[in-house]
């Protein structure tokens, strides 16, 4: 899913140039860097023919060795597809509901007498003992948005961290990747699932951040919400694994260390589009009412054909005898939407990522005044601004972090020309854009009203050879602007 949303904003971005304004002036003004796949060769082994589905990486981690024993999670009938295994047992937790048997729901607390079952995931068991079902540790244990270095923590901690941060190839060269591109000013990172938009932080509540930092990121959430359907939670307050746990990734690294706006999509919502309303994420996925489940299958009946919810079908199990395999085919119903409404789904985001770009700062030139002081002296004014919506340093963040200077101005002197007065480059202020305008504070006394203006000035000595003089700004995350300054007697 993530992939396909990245393909489609590239080719969002390519068909509308020259045809959508805004697309035209994001391509004529800023940079755009896509990265369609960070993990293709965990990609690759769960779309294949016999699939494999791991969390990340396919390097053997954290340790390399084969299991013994227990339940490898595989396609054993070589259909293509990772179903679930249904095994009759007298004090198995799971029954058939009542007025729909293909739907599996628990037992009530005190339930005896019926007819249950075990669930487990379609594989193969290795030495099976004919009585314990363990689950075999995934040789591929990588969880690579944990490898990222703000607030990494060891295997002990956090699952699937790697050895150390930035251990893994694939996190090393998007860490080194953006550190060497200090214009980016945020960033928007593809997930699965859940159908809502996340913001920092992870491990710490919102009083923490800065507040105009926060300002920013609930006027990029509200238009996110708008354009695309998502609400944008904290991650911290809204969407915890665990009350007592706390998780971290790319976007806490990308905010927290580099000042940069980040987001993380978790694509696609089932529960939404089967009509389930008033849950909340992380809590659904512990506990819900039976009635969702209905809803749900009932919308995969209609819009699925019997491909999302697989009816049971008898299956003779080389190591467990005669089982049943069937229910959520979850790659095509959870994990991602099914193949007929995944280009609809990744369609939702690219205008939201446009909208998050042209709100970078965007260095200009203002005005330039050159003035004759005679004896071969002229006195040069060379104005600049600002004219994105954030300020030049873009984040509250990226001041405390000094990750960003400010404005550089250069003035090149062709030969016959000597600087005077000044500098020949100068290291000049931070520029405001127009989120410090606020409805009531703005007109308050001795508020300033061109903080996003600044002006170098030289006094240099030309000849009569020289007849301009070239200038240039530039800010690492506004751009370079660059104007030639005419003499004349």
């Amino acid at each position: 899913s993530g992939s396909v949303a990245a393909l489609k904003l590239i080719d969002v971005l390519l068909n509308g140039y020259g045809k959508r304004d805004d697309i035209t002036r994001l391509l004529d003004t800023r940079t755009v860097y896509v990265l369609p796949r960070v993990n293709p060769d965990g990609a690759e082994w769960a779309m294949a023919d016999k699939p494999k589905y791991i969390r990340s990486s396919t390097r053997p981690y954290p340790y390399n060795e084969d299991a013994i024993e227990g339940l490898e999670v595989e396609d054993i009938d070589g259909d293509g597809r990772i179903l679930m295994m249904r095994i009759k047992d007298a004090n198995g937790p799971w029954k058939k509901h009542p007025s729909e048997p293909r739907l599996m729901v628990r037992r009530d607390p005190v339930e005896s007498g019926g007819e249950y079952y075990r669930i487990v995931s379609e594989g193969r068991v290795k030495n099976f003992d004919g009585f314990n079902l363990p689950v075999a540790r995934v040789k591929q244990g990588l969880d690579l948005n944990r490898n990222f270095p703000e607030e990494w923590r060891p295997e002990s901690k956090q699952l699937g961290a790697g050895d150390f941060p930035t251990s893994e190839p694939e996190v090393r060269n998007c860490v080194e990747f953006i550190n060497k591109h200090r214009n980016i000013c945020g960033g928007t990172f593809f997930h699965t699932w859940s159908g809502v938009l996340l913001r920092p932080f992870g491990t710490k509540a919102d009083d923490e951040m800065p507040p105009e930092d926060l300002w920013v990121f609930n006027t990029v959430g509200k238009k996110g919400e708008e354009l695309t359907g998502y609400p944008a939670i904290s991650v911290f307050h809204e969407f915890k694994y665990h009350p007592k746990e706390v998780i971290t990734g790319t976007q806490d690294w990308l905010y927290t260390e580099l000042g940069s706006y980040a987001w993380v999509v978790e694509i696609w919502c089932p529960m939404r589009e089967a009509g389930i309303t008033g849950y909340k994420y992380i809590d659904w996925f512990r506990d819900h009412p039976v009635e969702d489940d209905l809803k749900l299958l009932k919308w995969t009946d209609e819009t699925h054909k019997g491909k999302g919810y697989v009816d049971w079908y008898e299956y003779d199990h080389p190591d467990l005898g005669k089982v049943e395999l069937g229910g959520w085919n979850r790659f095509h119903t959870f994990s991602n939407p099914p193949p007929h409404l995944l280009e609809k789904e990744a369609s939702k985001f690219h205008d939201w990522i446009i909208f998050q770009a042209l709100m970078s700062p965007k260095l200009e030139h203002h005005s330039t005044q050159v003035t004759s002081l005679g004896n071969e002296l002229w006195k040069i004014e060379f104005g600049v601004e600002n004219t994105g919506y954030l300020p030049t340093y873009v984040s509250k963040t990226t001041l405390e972090k000094k990750y960003t200077r400010g404005v550089i101005a250069e003035i090149e002197l062709p030969e016959g020309a000597t600087l005077v007065e000044g500098k020949q480059r100068i290291e000049g202020p931070q520029l405001e854009g127009r989120n410090n305008v606020h409805t009531l504070v703005s007109f308050f006394p001795g508020a300033n009203a061109t903080q996003d203006r600044c002006r170098f000035t030289w006094i240099v000595r030309c000849d009569s050879s020289v007849t301009s003089i070239q200038l240039t700004a530039s800010q690492d995350r506004a751009g370079r602007v660059s104007y030639r300054a005419q003499l004349h007697a």
